[in-house]
């Protein structure tokens, strides 16, 4: 099912950062679903496709999900299609269900452990969560990665333990992200 994901996004998707942002999105998910105990394919995938439409809307944040789940239907990926509308946090904030929870916190945290890598040559394997919480502190770094989405696991876990799953699933995925 992630090949078809991956094929299906690159259909909709050109921008490679966005591309790498979905995968590493994916990559998060899976390690929150191994984590808790939850479908780790269906949480990956759901990753993998949660931006799907934001090129094609251009940012427009009232159109955002909304055609991502018309897409999602078109495709065979229906099953994803609530979860890829409610996602959009500028329309949606009353996530309780721990995929959606998950969701918030790693489409956030993905730019910015990302952005720690970089900071660090483009090695992923020196990134620790120490790192992580540190540059969280920073409201300048990494502007992109919305700190209380981020927080919103701690429904679910504790926000160091956040960091070690995210950091481990990154590295999984490294060579598709472009790091070492």
């Amino acid at each position: 099912m992630r090949e078809k994901a991956l094929e299906t996004l690159r259909k909709y998707a050109k921008n490679e950062k966005m591309i790498r942002h979905c995968i590493a999105t994916g990559a998060i998910m899976k390690g929150l679903a191994k984590e808790l105990g939850e479908d780790e394919e269906l949480w990956e995938v759901l990753g993998i496709l949660h931006d799907i439409d934001y090129e094609i809307v251009e940012g427009d944040m009232e159109k955002h999900g909304e055609l991502g789940a018309e897409i999602l239907e078109k495709e065979g990926f229906g099953f994803l299609s609530d979860f890829v509308r409610r996602h959009n946090h500028m329309k949606y904030s009353d996530y309780e269900k721990p995929i959606e929870v998950a969701l918030q916190a790693a489409d956030s945290a993905s730019g910015l452990i990302i952005a720690c890598a970089l900071v660090k040559n483009g090695k992923i394997t020196e990134v620790t969560p120490k790192t992580v919480k540190k540059k969280f502190k920073e409201k300048s770094f990494a502007p992109g990665s919305d700190r209380n989405r981020i927080k919103m696991i701690e429904k679910l876990m504790p926000l160091e333990r956040f960091y070690e799953v995210a950091i481990e699933s990154l590295k999984e995925v490294k060579e598709e992200l472009g790091l070492e």
